[in-house]
């Protein structure tokens, strides 16, 4: 996946700060620096772009709160029938590009049998469906098929986010929790375990070897949630439940929250500090993002 943004000076230079210990050595035309981050390979260039390439571009590039622009690949990859046309156990999350609402990750099983009934209802990529949709379908999906939820509020989310423990490894333990639950209490007849990759196969493994319980025998692969409907399936369920959260978080503070990390992020989360004070950004939202620093003008760490 790569993912283009466009920076500012300010923002260039808290990158080129934050990055000076993960810069590779080679020197290119026109490049400011390029970098890794686990497995996203950075690039800045002269002309204020980034470029984020990698399973995590997109993961990685929200952390700065600017707009996103997707680069369109090569070529597109087709469904193939074998992931499509089977029964399957996949998951996917939501919530990893939101500095406010929490992260949920689903896992959920489909059968051959199912597939009529989810191409009836449209479901694809919950990322391709507005909330209405999400909204309408998702509890009928729940009723037809088995799946595993866990949602990991922002205060339990800052909490494990450390040094040693990035959103990669937290969306790996919570993976596995689901998928592993899911398998052992249903014990579903499937041909795949299929998980959208945001980590190579290594390093999930790797991001989850304390784990007590570990689900294996799992296929990963990109855009997932376009090419088999147990994931796809999962992504919504996992978007409802977001979406669910997110509007109770809204009540509570009496405030229009608003989804993902850009601009109106700030707005809102300075009005939410004016109202609350600081302490409360800890409860609502993740604090590692380069929202937290512009909300309340002063870095963090």
């Amino acid at each position: 996946m790569n993912v283009v943004i466009k920076v500012n000076d300010e923002i260039k230079e808290k990158m080129i700060e934050y990055y000076k210990d993960k810069r590779r050595d080679k020197k290119i035309p026109y490049v400011v620096f390029q970098a890794q981050e686990e497995d996203t390979v950075i690039t800045m260039y002269e002309s204020g772009k980034v470029m984020f390439q990698g399973t995590s571009a997109d993961v990685d590039a929200a952390m700065w709160g600017v707009s996103l622009e997707k680069s369109k690949e090569k070529s597109e990859e087709k469904k193939p029938s074998i992931y499509y046309h089977c029964s399957s156990v996949g998951s996917d999350e939501v919530g990893t590009g939101d500095y406010f609402g929490p992260i949920v990750v689903t896992a959920a099983y489909v059968t051959k049998e199912d597939i009529p009934f989810l191409e009836s209802l449209g479901v694809t990529d919950s990322k391709k469906l507005n909330d209405e949709k999400i909204k309408k379908i998702a509890p009928d999906i729940a009723k037809k098929i088995k799946y595993r939820s866990i949602i990991l509020t922002n205060q339990e989310y800052n909490e494990k986010y450390n040094q040693n423990t990035n959103m990669n490894k937290i969306k790996a333990i919570m993976h596995n929790k689901v998928l592993y639950q899911l398998v052992t209490e249903e014990n579903p007849k499937y041909d795949y375990i299929i998980v959208d990759e945001f980590a190579r196969e290594a390093r999930y493994y790797d991001y989850i070897k304390e784990s007590t319980n570990i689900q294996r025998n799992i296929t990963f692969m990109t855009k997932a949630e376009d090419k088999n409907l147990a994931v796809a399936s999962a992504s919504i369920i996992s978007r409802y439940l977001f979406l669910k959260e997110f509007n109770k978080i809204c009540d509570e503070l009496s405030l229009p929250l608003v989804k993902g990390a850009g601009k109106e992020v700030d707005s809102i989360g300075e009005e939410l500090v004016e109202k609350y004070g600081e302490e409360k950004l800890k409860e609502v939202a993740k604090l590692n993002f380069k929202n937290t620093e512009r909300i309340l003008h002063t870095m963090i760490y």
